[in-house]
């Protein structure tokens, strides 16, 4: 039970009784009897959360214990099983990563792009590692370098879904890798998909390099669409913001086709 200190405390006044004896009268205030009902109400609740956690404290104690082994068992899984699978990914991926490179540089690109997909001396390639090592970041950018592998072998269904398995927040990688998406419906002649794939693209980050290189196709796909509208908006930003990147330099050309 709390102590307290009586509030509105005052000194005792004396009166006489009937026998004309002198008797002390304690007075009281309104505010002590509002202090003492205040610590009566807090003692009542310690209480009663004492009585409840006393009473459950037997799942109390099984609730933290679950919380310390699932705290337990992903830093063990992380230590034991994501760290070794992302070293063994990023070396499986070494092979696929300098056959790629060699594709895109343009040495007999058809089999090397092949060759990066589907492995080669004895290591995997990136489709495998993709579905092997799942969760890793290895294994997402594996997603990426399959997308754009596919894309340059023609196949634009693979490219599409190996390209929306990828995710990451480094905007100009997020960039290409939605405008290679925008590349692929293009290519399957899905236009409306094209174009609000080169928009997003386009929007992703605000810089030289990605942004006018798809605002530029979204124009161009726009004007296909017989968008006029859409495609003069997104050839003067290039013409306005990014004055001083290649795509500035044929862009009043298509203005001009844009305002027909």
């Amino acid at each position: 039970m709390a102590t307290y200190n009586k509030r509105g405390y005052r000194t005792p006044k004396e009166k006489l009784d009937d026998n004309g004896f002198i008797e002390n009268v304690e007075e009281v205030d309104e505010a002590e009897s509002t202090t003492a009902g205040v610590f009566t109400s807090l003692d009542e609740g310690a209480g009663k959360a004492e009585a409840w956690v006393a009473k459950n404290q037997k799942y109390i104690f099984i609730l933290v214990g679950a919380i310390a082994l699932l705290t337990l068992g992903y830093v063990l899984y992380q230590k034991f099983v994501v760290e070794p699978n992302e070293a063994e990914a990023s070396e499986e991926m070494f092979t696929a990563q300098q056959n790629f490179d060699k594709a895109v540089a343009g040495t007999s690109s058809d089999s090397l792009f092949t060759l990066a997909l589907n492995g080669s001396d004895g290591k995997f390639g990136f489709v495998k590692i993709a579905e092997k090592y799942s969760g890793t970041d290895a294994a997402n950018l594996a997603n990426y370098y399959a997308g754009v592998s596919y894309l340059n072998l023609g196949k634009y269904d693979e490219a599409i879904a190996s390209l929306k398995d990828f995710s990451t927040k480094e905007v100009i990688l997020d960039a290409l890798s939605k405008g290679a998406i925008g590349d692929a419906y293009a290519q399957k002649n899905q236009n409306e998909e094209a174009l609000d794939f080169y928009q997003k693209a386009a929007n992703v980050d605000k810089n030289d390099f990605t942004t006018p290189r798809f605002l530029l196709k979204a124009g161009k796909i726009a004007l296909t669409l017989g968008k006029n509208d859409e495609a003069l908006k997104h050839f003067t930003e290039i013409k306005e913001s990014y004055k001083n990147t290649p795509e500035a330099n044929s862009v009043d050309a298509l203005i001009g086709l844009s305002q027909k």
